[in-house]
């Protein structure tokens, strides 16, 4: 009987100790959301490394906050809170029926930020996502936000319009939206052609690695989003920008030329031109080493 007693008070202990050692654990999480919801039933997909001086990045069309990947490993190494935000209707962000306009995605952004309360961010934006925090900093008066980066931004007009000659003509814009519409697979596999400087610049698994990206934004608002781009003319708005904005261009870019860069050094006052002489559309992986430091030592300015 105490030997049935002594081992019920063994097994008892040994129980008692696994509960205190489990409520002792320290948490290795952060405590940070991978997702903030933005309006009800909407949650967008942040993905937010390293602490610091906080660098928001945004994506382009029709990409994800994934595209970061190598300026999350770098920046978050480097001193910097680096936080990248999927729009909502690509990535892993959701995907909801409605619209899929600026106005919408600034507000979104400007949700994000407060709920992680975000001061005096760099906030940075390739291609749509260039346009994107333009009117973010605009509409918003730079709330949160204290400098501007802009990768190949697909801005002030992306589409031709009169005395701005350059980017895509009306009519390829139409018909941009129709492949959107009825060939949306077939168009993704053949922007990786377009997207770099030349042949070679990115390996083969990188140019996969990009095209799944794409390949996750909702068909919807692939279409929507691009429609709202098309529309939009952000002229009027450069000379609103009153923070020191980084102008990152790729001199070979098919996508956004080089003249859209001139126009937006021209438009915004405190700004400067960083010239990727190797790079096309995808500055951010064709010239990796270079645009990581850059930004780096814009974000330290």
């Amino acid at each position: 009987m105490k030997k049935s007693i002594l081992a019920i008070a063994i097994l008892v202990s040994l129980f008692t100790n696994s509960l205190m050692a489990q409520n002792k654990r320290i948490p290795a999480s952060a405590g940070r959301a991978e997702y903030i919801e933005v309006e009800k039933g909407v949650k967008l997909h942040v993905t937010d490394l390293g602490e610091g001086q906080p660098i928001v990045l945004i994506h382009g069309w029709p990409l994800s906050d994934a595209m970061y990947e190598y300026q999350y490993q770098y920046l978050s190494r480097k001193g910097f809170r680096v936080i990248g935000i999927t729009l909502r209707g690509f990535g892993k962000s959701d995907k909801p029926y409605g619209r899929y306009d600026f106005d919408v995605f600034s507000d979104d952004i400007k949700v994000v930020l407060e709920t992680l309360n975000i001061q005096n961010a760099v906030l940075g934006g390739f291609s749509m996502g260039g346009a994107v925090v333009i009117h973010y900093v605009t509409k918003y008066d730079s709330a949160h936000v204290s400098k501007l980066a802009l990768f190949g931004a697909a801005a002030p007009s992306w589409k031709q319009r009169e005395e701005s000659a350059y980017g895509i003509t009306e009519a390829d814009a139409n018909g941009l939206l129709i492949q959107t519409m009825t060939a949306r697979e077939d168009f993704i596999d053949g922007l990786g052609s377009a997207f770099v400087g030349k042949e070679g610049n990115i390996s083969k698994p990188v140019e996969k690695w990009l095209e799944n990206i794409n390949l996750e934004a909702s068909p919807y608002a692939v279409t929507e989003s691009m429609r709202s781009l098309l529309e939009l003319d952000l002229r009027p708005s450069l000379s609103k920008i009153k923070i020191p904005t980084a102008i990152f261009q790729g001199t070979q870019d098919k996508l956004c030329p080089y003249p859209l860069a001139e126009e937006l050094n021209k438009g915004i006052k405190d700004s400067y031109i960083v010239k990727f002489e190797n790079s096309g559309h995808a500055l951010y992986v064709e010239e990796a080493g270079k645009f990581n430091t850059e930004l780096e030592k814009f974000a330290k300015k």
